[in-house]
């Protein structure tokens, strides 16, 4: 098929890429850099320059591809992590989210194309209460952190528009993201001991590595239905429990602990709520829908496995969607 990967120069891009390249499809892939245009040519795609909240120059670049298939993947955080101020942090990547997904639907109808995959997340977002792992129909969270409001709208806005679209709309939730190239600051963190366990991180977080999320991606493009998948490993687990693991897998010092009132004052309501009452996320829907399963079943293999470690000279990468 011909694809069109929008923001394809980030993360989960990158690996997405040449996985649909050696099964044979022919890509398009956006970015906003110039810069970046030499990289994903070696990887095999046309490279295209576009602003993804320029609804002209989107729609141009998609009448252009002609492609079967759109993949969203447009994010863009703004700086460091700033879990005070979350909102802030993901402003762009919200109205990517929203405005950004409004360009390349109207692209796509404009130019026929079939199916639309876009980029989503699941953890911090679901209902705090219940189980610890949430299917794709339990609500979401009905009162987040007040940092965390437009960022939730704009998750909401992809489950709403996407599935209803006139093809075929896949929403994948990915889970937090790890593997080399994700994020390197929350393992910075980890290793400067600043990243501690916040009361008694009963908060439960679901992860997937980068290439598992790609894979599952790539099956989504081939032979995925409409509707919202969860993209998560298969071992949701509590703060209390990986944090220190994950230490120990970077070599780091255990995680400091800290009362519930000094996290809140250090970090915030944000940091504070999903590290004591998060929940994780369940898998079996896109397990069974796209035939597909993580080679990282769970983070304790992935963690030490499938984490670069910089002691070996290579790169370390959590990171939150």
């Amino acid at each position: 098929m011909r694809v069109f990967v929008a923001g394809a120069a980030g993360a989960i891009g990158t690996r997405l890429v040449p996985r649909l390249v050696a099964r044979g499809h022919q890509v398009t892939a956006s970015t906003r850099s110039a810069g970046k245009v030499d990289r994903l040519r070696a990887l095999g795609a046309t490279p295209v320059v576009v602003d993804g909240l320029d609804g002209a120059a989107v729609g141009e670049a998609v009448a252009h591809a002609e492609p079967d298939v759109i993949v969203h993947q447009m994010t863009a955080l703004a700086g460091k992590p700033n879990m005070r101020r979350f909102d802030n942090w993901f402003a762009v990547t919200n109205e990517l989210r929203s405005t950004g997904t409004q360009h390349l639907l109207a692209a796509a109808k404009a130019a026929g194309v079939d199916r639309f995959v876009a980029q989503s997340y699941t953890g911090w977002s679901n209902i705090r209460e219940g189980g610890p792992a949430k299917t794709e129909d339990a609500p979401f969270d009905p009162h987040p952190a007040k940092w965390q409001t437009k960022t939730m709208a704009g998750l909401q806005f992809l489950d709403r528009v996407v599935p209803a679209a006139p093809l075929t709309g896949i929403v994948l939730r990915y889970g937090n993201f790890y593997g080399p190239g994700a994020s390197e600051p929350m393992v910075e963190l980890i290793r400067k001991r600043q990243l501690p366990i916040i009361g008694d991180g009963a908060g439960v977080w679901s992860w997937i590595h980068l290439d598992d999320a790609a894979a599952a991606t790539v099956a989504a493009v081939e032979n995925g239905r409409s509707g919202v998948y969860n993209i998560v490993d298969d071992d949701p687990a509590p703060v209390a429990t990986w944090l220190p693991y994950l230490a120990d897998a970077v070599g780091a010092k255990a995680p400091l602990h800290v009362p519930v009132w000094l996290g809140r004052l250090a970090a915030g309501e944000v940091a504070v709520q999903w590290m004591t009452e998060g929940r994780g996320s369940s898998n079996e829907k896109a397990k069974a829908e796209f035939d597909w399963r993580p080679a990282w079943s769970s983070w304790r293999e992935g963690f030490r496995g499938g984490l670069a470690d910089t002691n070996r000279g290579s790169r370390n990468g959590i990171g939150v969607v």
